[in-house]
């Protein structure tokens, strides 16, 4: 039976089909906007016109659909919170999905998705194949986590296992959607990173002109911003390693592209871990940077 996935980001939406859980070929892939900004409703009926779409696009019927997504279902209350997507909090998102979809709908964090399908099927089996413990990162328009111990994600007793994007790093990140200031999110994350530099240089860039910038030696404030980027992502990661000491660490997400976390990122991390080197595995993500709407249809 074919399997579908969405993954419901900050600024786009993404579909996927893959023709079974035991051959996970993708039949069709397609991407809308999420138009957000348009409200909790809107967001509702985009999902159901990406559902519509992959049917058309696959010439599969849907008979359940998994959907990776900002934030956290509540265990207790069947309500989303601490998402950065701030429409769906307080929202049982669950419960209405079911009835505008009309099918069975299974719910995870983004990041959790993105975990799990880079554990089992993606990175991970290749370079650690007997990592028990892996971290997925999701370092984009927000910053999130999901762990995967033994196979399986690791929720948690409050749904909030892996949001390290919202442990405190940093004063100059300023006050952050969850009521706090200075958290990882917004000091490492994709808008945090453009905003540092356009404070810097009084320019409006994306983050893709400020990397490539960066790496000619020609703009001082854009290397400088990568300079920043690669501080702060030290101190954050080595608080992660030091609590869970995972085997391999795969970095999601538009800033996850950036080279010099790989290349420089690990001697940042050790620079504050508890330990005379660093033997943890950084990986890139096998799946590409939209491996979370893999680990969605696997749910």
């Amino acid at each position: 039976m074919a399997l579908f996935g969405i993954d419901l980001g900050g600024t786009k939406l993404e579909g996927i089909v893959l023709e079974s859980r035991n051959n996970p070929v993708p039949l069709c892939r397609l991407r809308i906007p999420t138009e957000a900004d348009k409200g909790y409703a809107h967001i509702i009926s985009r999902i159901v016109t990406m559902r519509n779409m992959l049917e058309q696009e696959s010439g599969q019927k849907a008979m359940h659909l998994g959907i990776g997504h900002p934030g956290t279902l509540d265990p207790n209350t069947g309500l989303i919170k601490n998402a950065n997507t701030t429409v769906l909090n307080g929202k049982p998102f669950n419960a209405d999905l079911k009835e505008a979809l009309g099918i069975p709908v299974r719910l995870a964090n983004d990041a959790n998705c993105f975990a799990v399908a880079e554990a089992l099927m993606g990175a991970v089996p290749d370079a650690v194949p007997n990592a028990t413990v892996v971290f997925g990162v999701i370092m984009g328009t927000g910053v999130g986590g999901g762990w995967v111990l033994h196979g399986k994600v690791h929720n948690g007793r409050q749904g909030i296992g892996g949001e390290w994007g919202h442990n405190f790093l940093d004063d100059t990140g300023g006050l952050c959607y969850c009521g706090k200031t200075g958290c990882v999110e917004k000091v490492i994350s994709g808008p945090a990173l453009e905003k540092h530099y356009f404070e810097l240089s009084g320019e409006n860039r994306p983050l893709r002109e400020i990397v490539a910038l960066a790496e000619t030696g020609q703009d001082t404030v854009a290397k400088q911003t990568m300079d920043r980027l690669l501080h702060f992502y030290g101190k954050a990661m080595a608080t992660v390693i030091n609590m869970m000491d995972p085997d391999a660490v795969i970095l999601g997400g538009g800033v996850g592209n950036i080279d010099r976390l790989y290349s420089d990122g690990p001697a940042e991390v050790q620079k504050h871990l508890f330990n005379p080197r660093i033997d943890t595995i950084f990986l890139r993500p096998k799946l590409g940077d939209s491996a979370g709407v893999f680990g969605a249809a696997l749910l």
